[in-house]
């Protein structure tokens, strides 16, 4: 398939998506259902609707080969996988079974029997090595500790009487006599047939032809009948005919290109990963110093905002609390603006006697912490887009 086909079954995925969650999550809160029945029929068509949408999500992941496209995927199959098996749980508590009938649902849908197992998704196998290897590994040492300590049962001797013993020995030896009868059996057939071996002249033509005859009769036999029911099964469509078994020159092709998808995702991916590491070196020597500079102003005028508000100079978050980060998750640019909005209206409600009083130096101090609030505005904004590169933790928007 080309990329523009899988696009547009992305596209189509996003659609049944959505009408999955409006179906789910409707404006008007729906009646709880009282019926065991009607209820398990309206999970398992959701059950099947999200596991088709799981297998196109999970091919489309394994097939894109644009590594920001595939991280959009991931976080929708991640999301479909813990979706499935909530309804797969809800469906466990409401039939007490771990097995379902759900042949009028695939019915309605079209679907086949095959297209209810749940495949295993390619990335747990290509993209988890590390973890595969250190969950073999921590097997193969739990192995190893089990095969260490554990030590054999000690032997018990059982208290039996004279008559039990005697039967346990009659056993034995009876099991004995019968391993020795038959041996002596198999001695005396394999003498007689090394005896007609040596003296051919004595064997009779006749039946030996007669045996030969009854044996091929038999094999060509058992060789017509068995071709005769492969044939029957390929006319009753229950069988595949021979010359469909190999792959055909389509499906051959289709498998080179998902191979020839596969080795660019790779490519693509690896050049991705170096170009995040490029871009944020690049980054940190151009635009470094005075993201920095700028980050150290703001906390710096925080802590004079805080003196002045409070009398005292607040105390350092720690590492462990958000550090730096913690100070900017406080306040947002649009709090910010509604606070700088109520302090303006408070100073113009303040009596005008009030006003008058003051000198010119406390208007022009008044003047430079407005200036102030509109640069921390501005420099919170934009810090909050770069904090990620300085903070000691991470800042979460």
């Amino acid at each position: 398939m080309s990329l523009r086909a899988y696009n547009q079954m992305w596209a189509g995925a996003q659609l049944e998506l959505s009408r999955l969650l409006s179906e789910e999550l409707p404006t008007e809160p729906a009646r709880p259902e009282k019926d065991r029945v009607v209820f398990f029929q309206r999970v398992g068509l959701l059950y099947v609707r999200y596991l088709k949408l799981f297998r196109q999500m999970e091919k489309l992941y394994d097939l894109m080969v644009h590594p920001q496209k595939r991280r959009l995927i991931r976080a929708i199959v991640d999301g479909v996988i813990g979706r499935l098996l909530e309804l797969k749980n809800e469906m466990v508590e409401k039939e007490f079974s771990e097995y379902h009938y759900m042949d009028d649902i695939i019915h309605d849908l079209k679907l086949t029997p095959n297209d209810l197992e749940i495949p295993i998704p390619h990335y747990f196998l290509t993209e988890c090595p590390k973890e595969v290897k250190e969950r073999k590994a921590l097997v193969a040492d739990i192995l190893k500790t089990l095969a260490v300590t554990e030590s054999p049962e000690p032997l018990t001797f059982k208290n039996m009487s004279q008559e039990e013993a005697i039967k346990v020995i009659q056993v034995a030896e009876r099991a004995r006599q019968g391993r020795l009868r038959a041996k002596l059996n198999e001695e005396s057939r394999n003498m007689n047939r090394m005896y007609w071996t040596k003296n051919p002249a004595t064997v009779n033509t006749d039946l030996a032809a007669i045996s030969i005859q009854k044996v091929w009769r038999g094999y060509a036999q058992r060789k017509r009948t068995n071709a005769a029911r492969a044939e029957e099964m390929i006319f009753l469509e229950m069988a595949l005919d021979p010359k469909y078994e190999l792959p055909r020159p389509a499906e051959i092709s289709a498998m080179k290109s998902e191979n020839s998808n596969r080795e660019k995702r790779d490519e693509f991916e690896e050049a991705y990963q170096k170009s995040i590491v490029t871009v944020t070196n690049e980054l940190l020597q151009n635009e470094g110093h005075n993201m920095s500079q700028t980050m150290k102003e703001l906390i710096r005028q925080w802590f004079i905002e805080c003196r002045n508000a409070t009398g005292t100079f607040p105390d350092y978050p720690d590492a462990e609390d958000g550090g730096s980060a913690l100070i900017f998750t406080e306040k947002d640019p649009q709090q910010l603006k509604e606070e700088l909005a109520a302090k303006k209206e408070e100073q113009s409600n303040k009596p005008k006697a009030k006003e008058e009083k003051k000198d010119k130096g406390k208007k022009d101090k008044e003047k430079i912490k407005e200036v102030s609030y509109n640069n921390t505005l501005l420099i919170h904004y934009f810090c909050m887009l770069q904090c990620k590169l300085f903070c000691t933790c991470t800042y979460k928007v």
